[in-house]
């Protein structure tokens, strides 16, 4: 089921007398329980395509759907989404996770009492239950990143925008946020992450799409992006010396010796003809050179950077 329909968005700003077409005929789409990650350089198109969600501006044409509504026509499909923005400015720092999880969840019109069973289960679930009655600037960045997540779910969104959820986190509370969305979208919610951590993006994302100069580049499932752009190169390192005869009929197979490995580019049959030549040498690793969704993202960046 889709849960966001963003179609066709066109957008055109005037600035110091020039035409600028921020947005050149957007369109994507995010199931629920599916994360996609929305990438792109500064300047790219990713904050007015936000913005258009979020029903801040207006396109000059296209549409946008949550949940099958217009939030440009029925504000009540902002009811639909949740937002978590970069430094958690979602929420306010002299309350306590309790009072900004309560007061989020009545303001999006949910009856008191709900609102504070919701809150409850989303403080014990998040590990903030005994930081509850704390302000919030005494938490520490992680605890803080945790609660504005659990304040863009309080009043259970289907659709949640994050922009950069884990930066400035150290390793351990970065670990906790990544698990957290993707239990929030395995519960079907649909994610829309928009970061310049493309190791996250790569991480936890099932699709990305990659915007530039107003238009969307490339839109596919995560790993076969990555499959699409990675070569057919294998590493072999084995334990022990490979024999003259050996090293003979592996390099007639194309296979070579570099710096004690061995590096093949060829075809998966041709790679177990390779291995079965190094028996009985035990495998110590056997890997396929792959590029990641960093190298991916700044060839296309650049390919497409004068379109």
């Amino acid at each position: 089921m889709s849960i966001l329909e963003v179609c066709n968005l066109q957008k055109t700003y005037q600035q110091r007398g020039k035409r600028i077409e921020a947005l050149r005929g957007v369109s994507f789409n995010i199931n629920a329980g599916e994360v996609l990650a929305f990438l792109g350089p500064n300047g790219a198109g990713k904050t007015s395509s936000i913005k258009m969600i979020a029903g801040l501006i207006q396109p000059d044409s296209g549409s946008v759907r949550i949940a099958g509504c217009d939030p440009q026509r029925n504000p009540q499909a902002l009811r639909s989404l949740g937002a978590v923005l970069e430094g958690s400015r979602n929420l306010y720092w002299r309350l306590t996770p309790q009072e900004n999880l309560e007061y989020f969840g009545v303001l999006r019109g949910s009856s008191p009492k709900a609102t504070h069973q919701q809150a409850m289960k989303l403080l014990d679930r998040f590990g903030l239950i005994h930081k509850r009655r704390t302000p919030v600037k005494a938490l520490s960045r992680g605890m803080q990143q945790k609660l504005a997540i659990a304040v863009a779910l309080v009043h259970k969104p289907q659709l949640l925008l994050l922009d950069e959820p884990t930066l400035g986190l150290d390793v351990e509370a970065s670990q906790n946020v990544k698990a957290l969305v993707r239990e929030i979208a395995l519960e079907g919610c649909a994610v829309l992450l928009t970061t310049h951590q493309l190791d996250l993006a790569e991480e936890i994302s099932d699709r990305v799409a990659i915007i530039q100069n107003g238009k969307i580049i490339a839109e596919e499932s995560t790993v076969e992006i990555i499959k699409r752009f990675s070569g057919s190169t294998y590493i072999i390192e084995v334990e022990g010396e490979l024999n003259q005869m050996q090293l003979s009929k592996i390099e007639a197979l194309g296979a070579i010796l570099e710096a004690g490995q061995i590096v093949y580019a060829g075809t998966k049959q041709g790679l177990y003809r390779v291995l079965t030549l190094l028996e009985p040498l035990p495998l110590l690793f056997v890997k396929q050179e792959q590029s990641d969704l960093t190298q991916i993202f700044l060839k296309l960046v650049r390919e497409h950077n004068y379109v």
